[in-house]
C-alpha cells in the first residue's frame, strides 16, 4: 500500500497558540478596533437610514448621470427603487454601510502601504507573499479569526472583508506609482522638488487613475464578501440570502441575490466612471 508514513506536523496548533497569544496580549487594541469599526458602521447606517427614500434614489441618479450618462442614471435609480420594492431597503442600507466602512478602512491602510512598497523594494519583497496568501486563501478561513477576535456581527464581517479586499488597492497603488513616467520625475527633481512634494504634486496625480482602479477592485471584492460575511452575523442583503438558503425560499433568495447584483452593477459603473473622469482630467 502507498500510504503516507505516520508523520504529523502540528503547524495548525502553533497558529492556534499564536492567535491566542495575540488575543490575550493585544486585547485592548482589538477592543479599540471593534469600537472604531462599530461606530463607523453605525454612523454611515444612521445617515443612510435617515435619508428619505426618494432622495437616495435621486443621489444615485445624479451620480450615474454625472459619471456615466443620463440613461445610466435613470437605470441605476430604477435598480434602487426595485430593491426597495422587494422590501429590502433597510437591508440594502446596512450592506452599503458595511461596504463603505470596509472600503474606507482598506484605503486608510492600503494606500500608505502601497506607497511604501513603491519606494522600498525590500518592504515590497516582504509584502508580496503576504498579499498572495491573502488573495488565494479561501475566504471562509478569514471568518475563523474574525469570530475569535470580535465575536459575531458586522465588525467581524469588516475584519474578514478587510483581509480579502485589501490586496488590490495595495498592489495597484504600488504599480501606479512605479509606473509614473521617469521623465516627469526627472523634470520635477530638476526643479528641486523634495520627495514629499514629488509624491503629492507629481506621482499621486499621475497614478490616480490606476489607484482608482484599485479602489474599484477593492469595493467589488468587499461586496463579494457580503454573503460569506453573513455567516458570522453580518446583517444586510447577505443575511437574507443565508436565510433563504436555510428556508429553501426561492423567492427571497432571488430578490436578495438580484439586489446584490444591482448594487454590484451600480458600484462598479460609478467607480469606473470616477476613474475615467480622473484619467480625462490628467490628459
Amino acid at each position: 500500500m502507498g500510504n503516507f508514513p505516520d508523520i504529523r506536523t502540528n503547524i495548525g496548533d502553533y497558529v492556534d497558540q499564536f492567535v491566542s497569544f495575540l488575543d490575550t496580549t493585544f486585547e485592548g487594541f482589538f477592543d479599540f478596533i471593534f469600537f472604531i469599526s462599530s461606530r463607523t458602521i453605525n454612523f454611515f447606517e444612521d445617515i443612510l437610514v435617515a435619508l428619505p427614500w426618494w432622495s437616495f434614489i435621486l443621489i444615485i441618479f445624479l451620480l450615474g448621470w454625472y459619471f456615466k450618462s443620463l440613461f445610466s442614471g435613470v437605470l441605476y435609480g430604477f435598480f434602487i427603487f426595485l430593491i426597495g420594492s422587494f422590501g429590502l431597503w433597510e437591508d440594502m442600507m446596512t450592506t452599503i454601510a458595511v461596504i463603505v466602512a470596509a472600503v474606507i478602512i482598506c484605503l486608510i491602510i492600503g494606500l500608505p502601504l502601497g506607497i511604501w512598497m513603491a519606494f522600498n523594494k525590500g518592504f515590497s519583497n516582504v509584502m508580496r507573499p503576504l498579499l498572495d496568501a491573502m488573495q488565494t486563501m479561501p475566504s471562509f478561513v478569514y471568518l475563523i479569526p474574525a469570530i475569535f477576535f470580535f465575536g459575531l456581527g458586522n465588525v467581524s464581517a469588516i475584519f474578514a472583508t478587510l483581509i480579502y479586499a485589501l490586496p488590490p488597492v495595495i498592489r495597484l497603488t504600488e504599480l501606479a506609482i512605479r509606473g509614473v513616467d521617469k521623465e516627469v520625475i526627472e523634470s520635477a527633481q530638476s526643479f528641486g522638488s523634495s520627495r514629499g512634494q514629488m509624491l503629492r504634486k507629481v506621482q499621486l496625480p499621475q497614478a490616480l487613475p490606476t489607484i482608482m482602479a484599485g479602489v474599484n477592485q477593492t469595493t467589488m471584492m468587499a461586496l463579494a464578501m457580503v454573503v460569506i460575511a453573513s455567516m458570522v452575523g453580518a446583517q444586510g442583503l447577505g443575511e437574507q440570502v443565508l436565510v433563504s438558503i436555510n428556508r429553501i425560499d426561492i423567492a427571497l433568495g432571488f430578490e436578495a441575490g438580484i439586489s446584490i447584483v444591482f448594487l454590484a452593477i451600480i458600484i462598479d459603473r460609478i467607480t469606473n466612471g470616477v476613474a475615467a473622469k480622473f484619467q480625462r482630467g490628467i490628459r
